[in-house]
């Protein structure tokens, strides 16, 4: 899986319907080319729902955020965004049974 079929997967708690777009079980809608690397729309969804799961955000500089004490940076928000919640799932440190 790539960064974004974790994130999708194991955050968001998605299941990919078609090769183009991800179905949201709980808000019962198709979400189109998720890239929340490339749209800060999209890293925002990951935000709030980590932070319904009470993980802190914080924003440390232009292109660096934290959940809780998991941090990464990137060439923009979004991909700085992505990026921490992709260390953040990819090292299993969200609770499954959360989803």
């Amino acid at each position: 899986m790539n960064k974004t079929e974790v994130i999708a997967r194991r955050i968001l708690g998605w299941k990919l319907n078609r090769w183009d777009r991800w179905y949201d079980q709980e808000k019962e809608n198709f979400i189109y080319d998720f890239k929340p690397e490339e749209n800060l729309e999209h890293a925002l969804f990951i935000v709030e729902r980590l932070k319904g799961f009470g993980y802190t955000y914080s924003v440390i500089g232009k292109y660096e955020v934290c959940f809780n004490d998991v941090c990464d940076n990137g060439k923009t928000l979004a991909q700085a965004i992505t990026n921490a919640a992709f260390s953040l799932a990819d090292n299993s440190t969200i609770d499954e049974g959360w989803l």
